[in-house]
């Protein structure tokens, strides 16, 4: 059903497609005539849209997550790809395919969780391996696992983010662990893969990505922690010290009050946890912003909420040429045309060391 994907529309397309609304807000222009701005998202990202027409009577035809089928036209700016929306119409949930409308991970889900049961399997402490095994085998909590996202705007806000990203932390943990000697990397490997399991009942992903009532009132710290409580509860003669250890890496693991940590890290393995779960997360999160601008020309991304900063986008790697940077952190391809006249040089005025003369034109004495 679908006939264009959000992150191949180019500028001046006519966009003709089926799009799950990711956010919509009304809005009243600078002529007091009210318009809607909608963020209109498939499987390969979102994109904004822009409503002006009969947006009173529209508003009640379709609300936030729901399908909508789309005519209109594509067009840069402010250096960001937008859909004039000419025509716009609410679909029925069963006339489209799910899979469709939300993003995946790019990594092969039956090949992550084959890397997980290996993972599993190359345990060497036998409680945390059968604590492991407890969670593998419980095929309920795998689907939502394979399937969940790691956040919702952060970082890894895709289908199978969160096995991507636990994954990815197990591989920094056996690239550190060779690096400092006497740490428990059994301990570390689990700590990574369950640091967020949470998340599988504190978001929603049927439609689009988003919290749910647990999430909200509780969180996924709390709600990982039970879960992994209620699973060591089923291995016999689990060393309490041991599940202490494990629940305190859920617990702090993202390090500060602030940043929603109930404890900070206390221990070696929970302090590298936090540290390489910041690290993938923030990585992760970078490239996915610097991504969204394709269209862009400029060598800047637009600027990053969270982070509170812009970002280079070239690394030093391509053959692009040198540009002219300007003030407001967008750059030219060319350079600026020489001036065709030689320029004449003011005539420099004198120094003056009275600090009140300049005053005198304003008036003000």
């Amino acid at each position: 059903m679908l006939k264009q994907l959000a992150s191949e529309i180019k500028d001046r397309d006519a966009v003709n497609a089926v799009f799950l609304v990711k956010d919509k807000v009304m809005a009243m222009a600078k002529n007091g005539k009210p318009y809607m701005n909608l963020r209109l998202m498939d499987k390969s990202g979102d994109i904004e849209a822009k409503l002006w027409d009969n947006t009173e009577v529209l508003d009640k035809e379709f609300e936030k997550d729901d399908f909508v089928k789309v005519r209109g036209k594509a067009s840069v700016y402010m250096n960001k790809m937008q859909v004039v929306i000419a025509e716009i119409a609410r679909v029925p949930v069963e006339e489209v395919t799910l899979a469709d409308f939300l993003p995946v991970s790019p990594r092969d889900v039956s090949e992550m969780k084959q890397e997980f049961t290996e993972t599993v399997s190359a345990l060497g402490n036998p409680h945390l391996k059968c604590l492991m095994e407890a969670f593998l085998s419980d095929e309920p909590f795998m689907t939502q696992y394979c399937q969940a996202p790691a956040a919702k705007g952060m970082h890894h806000v895709y289908l199978g983010g969160l096995l991507e990203h636990s994954l990815a932390l197990v591989k920094l943990v056996k690239k550190i662990a060779p690096l400092y000697g006497g740490l428990n990397v059994d301990l570390l490997v689990v700590g990574a893969l369950l640091h967020d399991v949470g998340k599988i009942y504190e978001m929603s992903f049927e439609r689009a990505i988003d919290y749910t009532d647990a999430g909200k009132l509780l969180g996924h710290i709390t709600i990982g922690v039970e879960l992994v409580d209620e699973k060591i509860r089923l291995v016999e003669g689990f060393p309490r010290e041991l599940a202490m250890l494990l629940k305190h890496m859920l617990l702090s693991h993202h390090g500060l009050y602030e940043y929603g940590s109930p404890k900070r890290p206390k221990t070696v393995e929970a302090t590298i946890l936090n540290y390489l779960d910041d690290l993938d997360s923030k990585i992760n999160g970078i490239r996915a912003h610097i991504a969204k601008e394709k269209v862009s020309t400029s060598r800047w991304t637009a600027h990053h909420r969270l982070y509170d900063r812009y970002f280079f986008k070239s690394n030093g790697m391509d053959d692009e040429q040198e540009v002219e940077c300007i003030r407001d952190e967008t750059c030219q391809m060319s350079p600026p045309e020489p001036p065709e006249e030689p320029i004449k040089l003011q005539e420099r005025q004198s120094f003056n060391n009275q600090p009140l003369k300049a005053l005198e034109n304003l008036k003000l004495f």
